[in-house]
C-alpha cells in the first residue's frame, strides 16, 4: 500500500521560523530557528520528532532559511524513505482584501503579495521569501498560501471601519486582524476541551514576540485588537501597539523624523525592548533585576488585561480566556498576574495548576474558564493546503 503524500509547511515569524512535515493528519517532525530577529550567536537550530524527541539542536550562526529547508528535507529523506513532498504551505501574513482563504501560489499571487508588504513590513517579506525559497529547491511542488487576516473575515463592519472619511475604507483602509492561523487553531480545538467555550464568549490572547487578542462568539471572529497593519493593539516584543496618532505627527515635526525612521521605530525599537531598554524577549526581562525590566513586564500585562476588557465588551460578556503562543502558553507568571487582575469577572485563578501547565487554570466555581491551549498554526496549514488542492 502506497505511503501517504507529505504536505510541508513553512511558518515564518518576526522572530522565528518553524517548519514541519505532515502525512495527511500525521506529524512527522518539527523544526525550527528561533531568535531570528537577534545576533546570529544567540539563534538555535532544533528538529524533533512526532514524539518530542529532539534530532538535532545547537547553534547556528550561519543558517539561512534555504539550509533550513534542504537540513529538514535531508531528514524527512531519512525518516520517511519512499515518501515524498506534495506540496508545501505557507503562512502569509497579509491577505488584504483579495485573498479570505487559502490559495495556490501563481507568478501572480506572488506580485499581489509582495504588494501588500508595506501593511506587514516585519513579517511579509519573511513570507514571500520563504515562498519563493521553496519555489527554487522544490521548483515542481505545488505551493500554497494561507493567510492569518482570513479568520477575521467575519468581524462586523463597525469593528472593520476606521474613523477616517469613507474613501479610505473602500480603497482598503480598514481593520484587517492578524494571528488568524492560531486562532482557527484554537478555535478547531474547544469543542473538545470546553464546549462551554467553543459555542460562547471567549477571549483568546495570542501572547509571543507579535501579540493580540481576539475575541470569537461560536468560534468566529467578531473583534481583534491587531487593525490595518501588526503594529496596533497590544505592547510586543519590538512593536509599540497602539499608540495616538498625534505621537506620529509629533515625531514628524518636532523631531524631524522620516516616515521610514518611524516605521523602524514603532517596529523594531519599541514594546518590551524600548520600554525597558534591556531586552524584545520576556524571559530575559523576567529574569532581570533591573526596575525598567519589571516595569516593561507589568506594562504589557497590564495592556493585556485592559483590551481583554474591551474584547468582552464587544462579545456582551464573557466565558473563557484562552492563553495561547510562546508566552501565553510558556509564562505561568504573565497568566497570573493577567487573571488576577481581571477577578472583577468573576474569574477564580487556580495557581497550582498554572505552575503545574495544566490545561484549565481556574477553580471549579469560577464562572469563567481559564485556559492554557497550544497552538498549532502548521497543522491549520496543513490542513488548508490539503484542502486547496482539492478545491
Amino acid at each position: 500500500m502506497p505511503s501517504a503524500p507529505l504536505i510541508l509547511v513553512l511558518n515564518a515569524g518576526s522572530s522565528s521560523l518553524k517548519l514541519a512535515a505532515f502525512s495527511g493528519d500525521r506529524l512527522v517532525l518539527r523544526a525550527g530557528v528561533e531568535r531570528t530577529n537577534q545576533t546570529p550567536d544567540q539563534r538555535r537550530l532544533w528538529i524533533v520528532d512526532p514524539e518530542g524527541q529532539t534530532i538535532e539542536h545547537g547553534p547556528v550562526p550561519t543558517i539561512d532559511s534555504s539550509s533550513l529547508l534542504q537540513a529538514v528535507i535531508d531528514t524527512l529523506v531519512t525518516l520517511c524513505p519512499g515518501q515524498r513532498i506534495t506540496a508545501v504551505g505557507h503562512r502569509v501574513v497579509h491577505g488584504g482584501d483579495r485573498f479570505t482563504a487559502p490559495v495556490r501560489v501563481t507568478p501572480e499571487v506572488l506580485v499581489e503579495l509582495e504588494s501588500l508588504t508595506p501593511l506587514a513590513p516585519l513579517h511579509q517579506p519573511h513570507n514571500v521569501g520563504e515562498i519563493r525559497t521553496a519555489l527554487r529547491i522544490l521548483p515542481d511542488v505545488p505551493q500554497v498560501a494561507c493567510f492569518d487576516t482570513a479568520f477575521h473575515a467575519t468581524m462586523p463592519w463597525q469593528e472593520r471601519m476606521l474613523g477616517l472619511p469613507r474613501k479610505y475604507y473602500q480603497q482598503g483602509v480598514k481593520r484587517y486582524g492578524f494571528h488568524g492561523l492560531s486562532y482557527e487553531s484554537i478555535a478547531s480545538r474547544l469543542p473538545a476541551i470546553d464546549p462551554r467555550a467553543a459555542v460562547g464568549r471567549t477571549v483568546v490572547c495570542h501572547l509571543g514576540s507579535g501579540a493580540s487578542l481576539c475575541a470569537m462568539s461560536g468560534g468566529k471572529s467578531i473583534a481583534t485588537t491587531m487593525s490595518f497593519t501588526p503594529l496596533d493593539g497590544l505592547l510586543m516584543s519590538t512593536r509599540a501597539g497602539a499608540i495616538d496618532a498625534g505621537v506620529i505627527l509629533h515625531l514628524l515635526r518636532n523631531e524631524q523624523l522620516s516616515p521610514d525612521q518611524i516605521e523602524h521605530l514603532l517596529d523594531r525599537e519599541s514594546g518590551l525592548l524600548g520600554v525597558s531598554g534591556i531586552s524584545s524577549d520576556l524571559r530575559d526581562l523576567l529574569a532581570s533585576p533591573a526596575p525598567e525590566a519589571a516595569e516593561a513586564v507589568d506594562l504589557f500585562c497590564y495592556r493585556v488585561v485592559r483590551d481583554i476588557g474591551a474584547m468582552t465588551a464587544a462579545l456582551g460578556g464573557l466565558d473563557a480566556i484562552v492563553f495561547t503562543a510562546g508566552i501565553g502558553e510558556n509564562s505561568p507568571d504573565v497568566r497570573e498576574r493577567v487573571c488576577i487582575q481581571l477577578a472583577w469577572l468573576g474569574i477564580e485563578f487556580d495557581s497550582a495548576a498554572n505552575l503545574a501547565g495544566s490545561v484549565t487554570l481556574h477553580s471549579q466555581h469560577s464562572r469563567v474558564s481559564v485556559l492554557r491551549i497550544q497552538t498549532d498554526e502548521e497543522a491549520v496549514i496543513a490542513r488548508q493546503t490539503a484542502n486547496a488542492l482539492v478545491d
